[in-house]
């Protein structure tokens, strides 16, 4: 007698996901490069189309209250290391040898691992190597070997080597090619990974992007809204081949950006106009989009209000693979990852921030050469180590500084207990020479 047993696919999606989950989760960690919160259509934009985005956000988890640092090198040092800018910045471009990363950390504990995208973390003469930082190979543009070229016919250098490219070849294509076929190559082993995809997109210039409708447009504005809808379709192209590979449901995907919108760039957002951020330590400067989405394990449809820092990413993601806390000297993160299962976790009050991308430029301005500033702040107040204090909820471009003595209860509790975070952290950066800091400030 023959005895047939009929398994339905939900039973065996399900008992895929409970071997998935006893496995090391893959981790892909996407960092767009200076987008602002306001250019993705899950965020309420009308003018921008980010659907595969738009997608993960609904099957997972949006926060709406993450803020990187103003600029570029600055949010990598932050979001790779751990701690904040205070402690270990040097200078643009410069990633400071000997502090461990989440690759290395990673890496250590057995995951392959890969970048590819931009670096900016290392000079002829300082900083680190992709593989120094921990990853076993790379594909990256703005490193000492590459030329500025990003986007179309881009120099590109992979594990060593500048690539010999076609005509017509566009960057950020090459580099999600590269990370697809690192996800394929994984899913065929028993070994877990981490992928980290800094992006090359959308930062300027403009140039037309592969979706463009005039591939010869000068017209910055409708340049930069193609270019984030095509970076929107990278992320995509990376979802499909974790679920082509079969690794979907045990890979726990995370979406922000460095900085920002370039503040040459003016946006629609919520029926009035948004000057992009870039640069400056307002809140268009440093509100950036978070999404996470793991199938099955991070429930869907969450929104939350969480404040999020870059310095807590390493801890998250250590958290989210079931790794015991890693100790990070001056270690400032909290893992938002019980927040992501929608649990109570430990919700951070406040968030501190160090800004001085360029110590030994000739003259200090409002931007990218900013002179040294330290704030601290909660959901609305801000408040500078020079004692302006600013409701971020009513001013939000911070032009109007709160009177210590004539400000509202609220303001001279935030004001108390922001000075309090202040003062529990270095005055100056530790990082900085300050024998070599001659510029002026205009």
């Amino acid at each position: 007698m023959k005895l047939y047993i009929v398994i339905s696919s939900a039973f065996l999606a399900f008992l895929n996901l409970a071997i998935a989950s006893d496995s090391p989760p893959n981790i892909l960690l996407i960092m767009a490069d200076d987008v602002g919160y306001e250019c993705f259509s899950s965020y309420g934009s009308k003018e921008y189309s980010t659907p595969r985005l738009d997608a993960l956000a609904a099957e997972g988890i949006r926060f709406e209250n993450c803020h990187s640092t103003p600029l570029c090198t600055p949010s990598r040092v932050n979001l790779m290391s751990g701690k904040s800018n205070v402690f270990n910045y040097f200078d643009f471009g410069v990633y400071p040898k000997g502090e461990p990363t989440f690759a290395n950390h990673f890496k250590n504990q057995g995951y392959a691992t890969a970048v590819a995208g931009k670096w900016q973390l290392l000079l002829d003469d300082k900083g680190i190597s992709p593989q120094e930082a921990g990853f076993d190979s790379y594909l990256l543009w703005n490193t000492p070997n590459t030329e500025r070229a990003r986007y179309w016919n881009p120099s590109l250098e992979q594990n060593g080597e500048i690539l010999d490219l076609p005509e017509g070849a566009y960057g950020p294509d090459i580099c999600a090619s590269f990370l697809e076929d690192f996800i394929e190559e994984q899913a065929g082993s028993n070994t877990p990974f981490l992928a980290y995809y800094p992006m090359i997109l959308p930062h300027n210039p403009f140039p037309p992007a592969p979706n463009s409708s005039d591939l010869n447009s000068k017209d910055d504005k409708a340049n930069f809204i193609d270019m984030v809808n095509y970076l929107d379709s990278l992320v995509g192209r990376l979802v499909d081949a974790l679920e082509e590979s079969g690794v979907m449901e045990n890979t726990l995907v995370i979406f922000t950006s460095d900085n920002g919108t370039n503040a040459d760039l003016t946006s629609i957002f919520d029926g009035a106009p948004l000057q992009g951020g870039k640069g400056y330590t307002k809140d268009h400067g440093t509100h950036v989009p978070l999404i996470v989405n793991w199938p099955g394990r991070i429930p869907g449809n969450q929104v939350s209000d969480n404040l999020i820092a870059f310095s807590d990413f390493f801890p998250t993601i250590v958290d989210a693979a079931g790794m015991a806390p890693k100790k990070i000297s001056d270690g400032d993160g909290i893992s938002f990852w019980p927040h992501c299962l929608g649990q109570e976790g430990t919700e951070r009050k406040w968030v501190y921030g160090y800004y001085f991308p360029r110590p030994y430029a000739e003259s200090f301005d409002n931007k990218y050469h900013h002179w040294e500033v330290r704030y601290a702040r909660d959901k609305r107040y801000k408040l500078y180590g020079n004692g302006d204090l600013y409701d971020t909820q009513e001013d939000v471009l911070e032009k109007r500084v709160l009177d210590p003595e004539r400000s509202s209860r609220a303001a001279k509790r935030a004001r108390k207990s922001l000075q309090a975070i202040l003062d529990s952290y270095p005055d100056q950066g530790r990082g900085v020479d300050y024998s070599r800091v001659v510029g002026e400030r205009r």
